[in-house]
Parts: structure tokens; C-alpha cells; sequence
């Protein structure tokens, strides 16, 4: 058997993963950080870990692009599918799969081209949404008491705002500190309305008008004024929003969503707050109009009741009538309280003479010739009234056709075989009730009869008498017994006793023994 020839070269050997780590180690040290424009292909959104995969791509070539989550939250804007991008980040490799590819830090449109295509993308998108309509948008409250803004706090713009309102009307200012430039500006301008929307009036009243402020500046600067979640947190926000980013040129989607555009952060102050001394000079020239109107107006009250009170009578004369009625009568009632006295008096005194025994026998003769005449009349009202009894039943008698007998009748008869309908159907009813309730006594006398025991192949021992005998203790030696099976019954001797003496044998022929066959030495015998 011949040896295995060795290798005819002194290469060294190496596995795939120290080949797949040189690669890594030699494409990260000779590239480091990149910046590669290419066309987006084959995103398809965040992953669920928060992770974004997809590639950039030009007309030649290819390359797979990784977005981390941390990387992820802080781009400016949201990557789309075929968007032309910058992107920045470190070239390494992918062992699993033998490929290369670009981890992604930063990331912006290629140009501004691609930049105002994507605002007019996500300008109209967000105004299908209704987040820019003008019935939503709220009036500013005339005489707001404080005033939030959200600005960079090392500016000249909140300086200006700040000078603005103090000359204006000076009132509390909350200033929310944020970036107005850069990758997290979006964000922290979301986070500040949102924060002073979620004020609840504690340490810390919520203001009555919000300011968002920013000086001028190029498209990408202005770029956190443009983020979509930017654009919801004005146009959710319950406080009302002046936008006042950029110059009067300039413009941003936070425009079209606040509820006032200003075109400058002094022009936002101006919009916000009244001029004190205008506000003064107005009071005190309404002061002085109502000082004068109500002055005329008590002057024509006061004419006016002086003329009322020419017009009207005094207390003198409007009481000299009552008071000469009341004297009249007070002189009248003496004298008449006299005449009904004696009138009351002279009608008792008549009454008095009329009550005497003559007169009151003449009335008791007067009574009884009444009492007399009624009786006499009484037998004759009597027939009258039988009479008019008469007519009226033989009017009432008349009445009763025969043709309203026979309805009645006819009325009558359905009624009656309306009920015999009934009575049969009840009948029906209670004898099918009957042999259901008779079936089941059957049953239930089936199952507890001892006929069903002897189905089963049990046997009942009886006596001579036909008894049954419920113990073996009953039996005695040579008792004749009856056993009684489900299809008959068969004769049968006790050969061996009980413990208890032998019952006597009644007097009757007993049966001749039936001959049995000789039993083997040592049976226990039978019982037949």
C-alpha cells in the first residue's frame, strides 16, 4: 500500500474565520470613516429591534448599508425608499455572509434639491392629514399673562423678545432652552411644547401663548423646524402657538401648523402682547366717556322725576276720599245696627204669635185631609204604574225576533263545539299524560320485580308453602324446596342440615325420590 504523498508547498493553512477577521481588520483599517453617496434600495423600515438594513446603490454598483437603533433616533429625517443620501459611517465587513458593507452614523439628503423634494413630500402628506387646516387653528388670547418660548437661551433672539415685551407690556416670560440647530433640534422643540403643555399649573404656571423662535438661516439649518414630529406637537398642542423661525422669506412646515405666522421673533412678541400705554390711554379715555355718559344719564333721571312728581297728587289728596267714605259710613252704622235690631226683634214676635195650640191643631187637621187624599189616590197610581210595567215588557218581548234567536243560538252552538274541540283535545292530552306516567310505573315495577333479578340468573328458594326463605338457617335437612328460575321452577331436597333443628314435614304424600347417580368418595354431594 502506497503512502499518501505530502503537500508539495509550505503554505500556511487557515480557517474561515481567520481569513473572514483579516479581511475585517484590513478593509476597517484602510477606509476607517467614509462618506458614500448612493441611492436607498430595499428599505423596508426600522426592524423591530430598532435597527434599519438596506443598501445604497448607484448605476454600477452595490453596497449593504446597517443603521443602529442609537444612530437611528437621531437622524433628522426619515429615510425613504429611492432617496438619493450622504451617508458617513465606518466600512467593516460581514463575516456571516462574506460581505462588506457600511455601518451608517450620519445621514443626509444628497443636496437641496433632494431636501425641498422631501419637504414638499411631507408637506403634502401631513396636510392630507388635516394638520394644517385653518378651521383648527385658534385665536391668541388679547391679554395673555405669561408667555412660554422656546428658543436657544444664548441667542439674540430671545434677547429681542425679552426687550419687546418689556417695552410692550411687561409679564412673565418661561423661556424651555433647546437647540434651533442640528441633528437633535427636531426633537428637543417636540419635546419643549410638549412639556408645556403637560404643565398643571403647580410650581410652575402653564403659559397662555407659546413663542417658537429662531433667526434666519439656510434650508439645512432650518431642517429641525421641518420634523414631522415637530409638526404634530404644534399642531396638537392646546396652548396656541406663534411660529416666529427664520426671516419674513423663510418658511417652515411649523408655520403652516402653528396657529400665527410671525415674520420675525420681535414681530412673534408684538403679536403676542398689547401696548401698555395704548392700553392705558384707552382705559382712560373709556373712563372719561362713561364718566360723562353717566353723568348725563342721572341729569335726564333726574329731570324726568321731577316732572313725574309735578304730575302726581299729594298724600292729602289722594286720601281725602277714603277718608270722607269712612265717615259716612261710621255715621250710618249706629243707626243701622238700631234698624236690624228692631227688624230682627218685630220678625220674632210674629213667628212667637204664630206658634199656639189652635194653630198647631189647625196644621195637624191640614196633614191628615192631605194623608187622606193620597191614600184614596194611591190603589189607582198603583194599577197606572203596573200598567206602564205591562206595555213596556210586552215592548221589550217584541223585541225578541227570531232572527236575533237563531244569532244567539247559532253563537250559542259554536261556542258549545268550541268546547267539545277542547274537551277532546284535553282528554287527548291528560290520557297521553296517563300512559306515559303508566309506562314509567311499569318500568319501574320491571326493574324492582324479582323477575328481572332472575333474568340475570339468580334463583328464589321457596318452602313447601311457596314462601321465600330469606336464610340458610331455615333450611333443615331432607325440607323440600322449590327453586325458582326465570323460565320455571325445579324440585329440589336439602340434603344437609342447618345448625337449627329440622322443622316438621307437613302431612302430604311426598314424592317418590328420583334415583341418583353413586357419588364419588369424597363429594360434597348436591342440592338437586
Amino acid at each position: 500500500m502506497s503512502e499518501v504523498p505530502e503537500s508539495a508547498t509550505n503554505a500556511a493553512e487557515y480557517t474561515v474565520s481567520e481569513i473572514s477577521g483579516a479581511l475585517k481588520r484590513t478593509v476597517e483599517d484602510a477606509f476607517g470613516h467614509v462618506r458614500v453617496r448612493g441611492e436607498i434600495s430595499g428599505y423596508r423600515g426600522p426592524h423591530s429591534s430598532g435597527h434599519a438594513y438596506f443598501s445604497l446603490k448607484d448605476d454600477k454598483a452595490r453596497i449593504e448599508a446597517v443603521i443602529w437603533r442609537s444612530s437611528m433616533n437621531r437622524l433628522r429625517f426619515q429615510p425613504e425608499e429611492g432617496m438619493e443620501v450622504i451617508a458617513t459611517g465606518k466600512l467593516t465587513t460581514y463575516p456571516g455572509s462574506s460581505k462588506y458593507q457600511i455601518v451608517i452614523e450620519q445621514m443626509e439628503p444628497a443636496g437641496a434639491g433632494a431636501l425641498m423634494a422631501l419637504l414638499e413630500e411631507r408637506k403634502r402628506r401631513l396636510g392630507a392629514e388635516g394638520l394644517f387646516d385653518a378651521s383648527a387653528k385658534r385665536a391668541l388670547p388679547f391679554m395673555p399673562r405669561i408667555i412660554g418660548v422656546v428658543t436657544s437661551p444664548t441667542g439674540a433672539v430671545i434677547r429681542d423678545i425679552i426687550h419687546r415685551i418689556t417695552d410692550r407690556f411687561p409679564l412673565h416670560v418661561l423661556v424651555w432652552p433647546v437647540r434651533v440647530q442640528g441633528e437633535t433640534s427636531g426633537m428637543e422643540v417636540a419635546n419643549a411644547i410638549n412639556g408645556f403643555n403637560g404643565l398643571d399649573g403647580g410650581a410652575l404656571p402653564r403659559p397662555d401663548v407659546l413663542i417658537i423662535a429662531r433667526g434666519g438661516g439656510s434650508l439645512e439649518d432650518l431642517w429641525g423646524f421641518n420634523d414631522e414630529a415637530v409638526v404634530r406637537a404644534v399642531a396638537a398642542s392646546r396652548i396656541p402657538v406663534i411660529s416666529a423661525v427664520g426671516h419674513e422669506t423663510d418658511w417652515t412646515l411649523i408655520d403652516l401648523a402653528a396657529d400665527v405666522r410671525a415674520p420675525t421673533p420681535t414681530g412673534a412678541a408684538e403679536m403676542a402682547v398689547p401696548v401698555k400705554a395704548d392700553l392705558a390711554a384707552h382705559i382712560a379715555m373709556m373712563g372719561a366717556r362713561l364718566a360723562s355718559s353717566m353723568s348725563r344719564y342721572l341729569n335726564r333721571r333726574r329731570e324726568t322725576q321731577r316732572a313725574l312728581s309735578r304730575a302726581l297728587p299729594s298724600a292729602d289728596q289722594l286720601l281725602a276720599l277714603p277718608r270722607r267714605h269712612f265717615d259716612e259710613t261710621a255715621a250710618r252704622l249706629s243707626r243701622a245696627l238700631q234698624a236690624n235690631t228692631q227688624g230682627k226683634r218685630a220678625h220674632f214676635d210674629g213667628r212667637a204669635r204664630q206658634l199656639s195650640p189652635r194653630l198647631l191643631q189647625h196644621r195637624l187637621r191640614e196633614k191628615r185631609r192631605e194623608t187622606g187624599i193620597l191614600a184614596v189616590r194611591l190603589p189607582r197610581a198603583l194599577d197606572v204604574f203596573v200598567r206602564d210595567l205591562r206595555a213596556l215588557y210586552h215592548r221589550r218581548t217584541g223585541r225578541l225576533s227570531i232572527e236575533a234567536t237563531g244569532r244567539r243560538t247559532e253563537r250559542g252552538r259554536q261556542h258549545l263545539q268550541q268546547l267539545d274541540r277542547r274537551l277532546g283535545q284535553s282528554i287527548d292530552l291528560r290520557l297521553d299524560r296517563a300512559n306515559r306516567k303508566s309506562f314509567e310505573l311499569e318500568r319501574l315495577m320491571r326493574t324492582l320485580s324479582h323477575a328481572s333479578v332472575l333474568e340475570r340468573g339468580f334463583a328464589i328458594v321457596l318452602d313447601p308453602s311457596g314462601a321465600p326463605i330469606k336464610r340458610a338457617l331455615d333450611i333443615a335437612g331432607g325440607d323440600d324446596l322449590t327453586l325458582r328460575f326465570q323460565d320455571g321452577d325445579v324440585q329440589a331436597v336439602a340434603t344437609e342440615a342447618s345448625k337449627r333443628p329440622a322443622k316438621p314435614k307437613p302431612e302430604r304424600p311426598a314424592p317418590a325420590p328420583a334415583k341418583k347417580p353413586p357419588e364419588p368418595s369424597g363429594s360434597q354431594g348436591s342440592l338437586f
